[in-house]
């Protein structure tokens, strides 16, 4: 019989339809192919076709924008938000807006175009952990941000439209509402309870075991109770850390080792799906806190969002999570 579950953060609620259940091989999709690098802004030598570089590591010789690096972060060409001028806040009628002011950069994780986060050394992955972190840290400089996002579109399905591995980030003059419903939500949780509910939902999953992907030291990988999409997982840090930029830095490598792992299973498990993965942390100004825990959201790219969908809020997923979580964990890694 199918069920609803509630989101115990959001307070969002899903239908897990167990009536028209499907397992992975059922899922009809598109392999991500990595295909001819010729004309690829991102690669090595055409350092010209993108805006100059805001930040590079491993070049050790030569100039800003030319080889030699492992890693390269650039302005967006064709930014969502422009990062000169005032942000100017004015009311039109009923309606509010205000001035498009924000920073739009991409991170390009490798010089190598064949490379994916399932297939990258773990190092390079920390070193794109790195280059958020010290990104985020040099926005949250200006005043006019309240919140950094970071996010991947893997795939033409996804959102991509370079197929070079590469990330994104966007900081905002607002926190987005989604954010602000997890943060309140979780902060009138720890009003009732003292206690984070991320921390509480981590607990009870270790315990259950039952939609476990990864646990090591540092970080867990599980499915949520209530995902909104088949195979949604996210990847948490297990002691409690309220902003991703200010994580202590052995986790870094943690974090790093435990996102190789879980991208390869997905690949072997689902056939090189497309996916999104979004990090949601603190906003500005709010950064120390016992109740928001940061987490990175992951989902695969596996059915679409219809009409249901969008007028009800609700979500229809096929897939309970207890199974992808025991698929997941039985990938074998190719």
């Amino acid at each position: 019989m199918p069920e609803l579950r509630r989101d115990p953060i959001t307070g969002r609620w899903v239908i897990i339809s167990t009536d028209r259940a499907r397992r992975p091989v059922d899922f009809i999709r598109q392999s991500v192919e990595i295909k001819d690098p010729r004309n690829c802004p991102f690669c090595p030598g055409a350092e010209g076709k993108t805006p100059p570089e805001i930040l590079a590591y491993g070049r050790k010789n030569g100039n800003r924008d030319t080889p030699g690096w492992s890693l390269r972060v650039v302005s967006n060409k064709f930014p969502a938000l422009g990062i000169e001028g005032s942000l100017d806040r004015e009311g039109e009628g009923l309606f509010d807006r205000m001035s498009g002011i924000g920073a739009h950069e991409v991170i390009i994780e490798s010089p190598d175009h064949r490379l994916t986060l399932a297939t990258m050394p773990e190092s390079a992955i920390e070193e794109m952990l790195w280059a958020y972190r010290d990104r985020a840290l040099d926005l949250k400089n200006d005043r006019r941000f309240r919140y950094i996002l970071l996010f991947k579109n893997h795939g033409e399905a996804a959102g991509a439209t370079q197929e070079h591995t590469h990330s994104q980030l966007i900081a905002l003059p607002i926190v987005p509402k989604r954010v602000r419903e997890e943060v309140d939500s979780a902060k009138r949780y720890y009003g009732e309870k003292e206690r984070c509910i991320f921390c509480d939902i981590i607990r009870q999953e270790i315990e259950t075991e039952k939609r476990v992907i990864l646990n090591d030291s540092y970080f867990i990988a599980l499915a949520p109770y209530a995902p909104r999409f088949p195979f949604e997982t996210w990847i948490l840090p297990r002691q409690h850390s309220s902003a991703f930029e200010n994580m202590p830095t052995p986790h870094y490598s943690s974090l790093a080792r435990t996102m190789r792992e879980f991208f390869a299973r997905i690949d072997s498990a689902l056939n090189f799906p497309a996916y999104n993965y979004v990090i949601h942390t603190s906003p500005v100004g709010e950064e120390t806190n016992d109740h928001y825990h940061w987490h990175l959201e992951v989902m695969p790219k596996l059915t679409r969002v219809a009409g249901f969908e969008w007028g009800t809020g609700f979500y229809i997923n096929p897939t309970p999570p207890e199974e992808s979580a025991r698929f997941l964990r039985e990938a074998t890694i190719r």
